[in-house]
């Protein structure tokens, strides 16, 4: 199955709809991250893929994750 290129969700801040993109991080099958920025600035991100993996992810609150074997 193929990742979506990108997703929509409401943002939290302006709970205007926002898309996120598939990010190029990682070529592994552990994860599928998304990022994407609303017009009201609020960043967002979101992954699938294994649940410690898209943890770590999640919490890298500046953007530097990335996942290594």
């Amino acid at each position: 199955m193929k990742a979506a290129r990108s997703l929509t969700f409401k943002c939290v801040k302006c709970q205007k709809s926002m898309q996120v993109y598939l990010q190029k991080v990682s070529a592994c099958s552990h994860i599928t991250p998304y990022q994407g920025i609303c017009q009201c600035g609020e960043v967002k991100r979101h992954a699938t893929g294994q649940a410690e993996t898209v943890k770590a992810y999640l919490e890298s609150a500046d953007g530097s994750w990335s996942h290594h074997h």
